[in-house]
């Protein structure tokens, strides 16, 4: 939650300070477990990481033991629990990680990927929103099995380019690799509506929600730079028709009012068309720009 957010609920929170050199260093050790084992690493963030496990001889080779073998370093070295999931696919590791928590996994095999897709509720998937869900119950649609039964043309139709990933994770497709040096540049939130607006007023309290939703993003995994240093800024708009429009700023700094007035001036191109998505986003400064092993550094 953001810090935003909970002072609005609690306005008496008591606030400890960020420690983020104490978390750099204790996700670096994390990640010097995880190099005992593998050198295919993706990581999202200071606590999440993907890894490719293929190539590991150790435990004979099973992804069920070495990841449990993972976790008991984990807890041994640092006297932390960690959760995870292992499965052939990154969507499904992603979804079993949480499926066990607080410190369990979670194994999904080759041989049972499709019975557990088949099955899978639709709201597990991903970037499968409250609103998409909605969406998809209002067509019909709880499982990925009742994707299965339907024709692709009506998912496309219905959900534009994120119809394609919909129907390929509900086919239990999945062809992304683990990208152990992929570059980070810029961050991003995003909000699908409930109901589709037309008013600037609206936008501006949505804007309001993301910015603090930003906040808490930029904090938690990159803390130790100013949010002043962000100076290049974006929002987006998707509208009811499914086109969408970006409008990209270098600002004098990080700032909700900056994020305003880049909201005035790309809500004039909206016309008659109703507003069914608004995303902000900042990108990195180019010293902080880097791989996304070197989080901690």
């Amino acid at each position: 939650m953001p810090t935003a957010t909970a002072l609005k609920k609690c306005p008496n929170l008591i606030l400890l300070p960020v420690n983020m050199a104490l978390y750099k260093s204790v996700s670096a050790q994390i990640h010097e477990i995880f190099h005992r084992y593998t050198d295919v690493i993706e990581a999202l963030s200071l606590d999440e990481a993907y890894l490719d496990v293929t190539e590991c001889e150790r435990y004979f080779g099973s992804a069920t033991w070495i990841a449990q073998a993972i976790r008991n370093d984990i807890f041994n070295e640092l006297h932390l629990t960690a959760s995870a999931g292992v499965a052939p696919l990154k969507f499904l590791a992603k979804i079993t990680s949480d499926q066990n928590k607080p410190n369990g996994q979670c194994v999904i095999t080759p041989d049972d990927v499709q019975n557990f897709v088949k099955n899978l509720p639709l709201a597990k998937i991903p970037g499968v929103g409250k609103v998409t869900n909605e969406k998809l119950k209002q067509l019909g649609f709880e499982t990925c099995g009742d994707i299965q039964q339907a024709e692709k043309a009506v998912i496309y139709r219905a959900f534009g380019k994120f119809g394609q990933r919909l129907w390929d994770f509900s086919h239990g497709i999945d062809e992304r690799a683990v990208e152990p040096y992929r570059e980070r540049k810029s961050l991003a939130v995003e909000n699908t509506l409930l109901h589709d607006i037309s008013t600037l007023e609206q936008a501006e309290k949505i804007v309001a929600d993301l910015f603090d939703k930003l906040v808490f993003r930029l904090q938690r995994n990159w803390g130790d730079t100013p949010l002043t240093e962000f100076k290049k800024l974006g929002i987006k708009l998707k509208f009811d028709d499914f086109s969408q429009t970006t409008l990209e700023r270098t600002t004098d700094g990080f700032a909700y009012e900056r994020f305003g007035e880049l909201l005035q001036q790309i809500f004039t191109r909206r016309k008659e068309r109703k507003v069914r998505l608004i995303g902000l986003s900042v990108h990195f400064p180019e010293k902080k720009v880097n791989k996304q092993l070197n989080l901690w550094e």
